[in-house]
């Protein structure tokens, strides 16, 4: 089975200054068939993951939902600041 986690850690990792700073959790879904990930980061790590307008968030979310396609769950990223 695919590690989600590991999967946006190593995703987000490149893009942040503190990396000791960058951490990625799996939360509780009310859905079976929804996972829920939360970046935490830096506040100008998590800008930066962000992007402008939202470009890169949306990215990730995207390569995210391609990686957890074989395990059929949907996947919902979250980024959060410290």
């Amino acid at each position: 089975m695919l590690d989600l986690e590991k999967t946006l850690y190593d995703l987000c990792l490149p893009l942040v200054q503190k990396t000791d700073a960058l951490s990625v959790k799996t939360m509780a879904s009310a859905n079976e068939k929804e996972t829920l990930l939360y970046v935490y980061a830096d506040d100008a790590d998590i800008a930066r993951l962000i992007g402008r307008k939202g470009v890169i968030a949306g990215s990730i979310r995207s390569m995210m939902s391609a990686a957890a396609r074989a395990s059929k769950q949907r996947i919902l990223v979250k980024f959060e600041a410290y």
